[in-house]
């Protein structure tokens, strides 16, 4: 299991997007100066987005033997994270006056990315063992 490349990215994803559970999203500073944290998990719509983008890598990373679902599942993770990036530009250009984003706010682009390579790689071992399935059927013939 762990010695493919893809289990690597998989666990480097659900790894970064465990750890937003536990990180602040962005700092309000209030008029008179004093800072308010939000977290991640106050916001019920980025709570849901992280909740299933973490589901399904987590299920991506143990679901080694099923290359196929484990490829939609990655990429499906990866489209969904990206959507969830965006909803965060977008709360950035709204309020980038009022509020401090912390750098956690791009981990699910790096996650998105990962999500991406682990899949791709995940379609090449894929192809790896199709193609040395037809050859050993191949030579069964002779």
């Amino acid at each position: 299991m762990w010695q493919r490349i893809q289990t690597l990215y998989l666990a480097l994803a659900t790894a970064l997007l465990s750890s937003m559970y536990f990180c602040k999203f962005a700092t309000i500073v209030g008029p008179e100066g004093s800072e308010l944290n939000i977290m991640y998990w106050e916001k019920i719509p980025y709570l849901v987005l992280l909740t299933l983008c973490a589901a399904g890598n987590l299920f991506s990373l143990f679901a080694f033997k099923i290359r196929m679902p484990q490829m939609r599942v990655a990429t499906a993770s990866a489209i969904l994270l990206l959507a969830f990036q965006c909803w965060i530009v977008v709360d950035f250009a709204s309020l980038w006056n009022e509020m401090t984003f912390s750098v956690t706010a791009l981990f699910p682009l790096v996650a998105a990315i990962l999500d991406i390579l682990a899949a791709r790689s995940i379609l090449l071992d894929e192809a790896m063992v199709q193609s040395s399935a037809r050859l050993r059927a191949s030579r069964r013939k002779r």
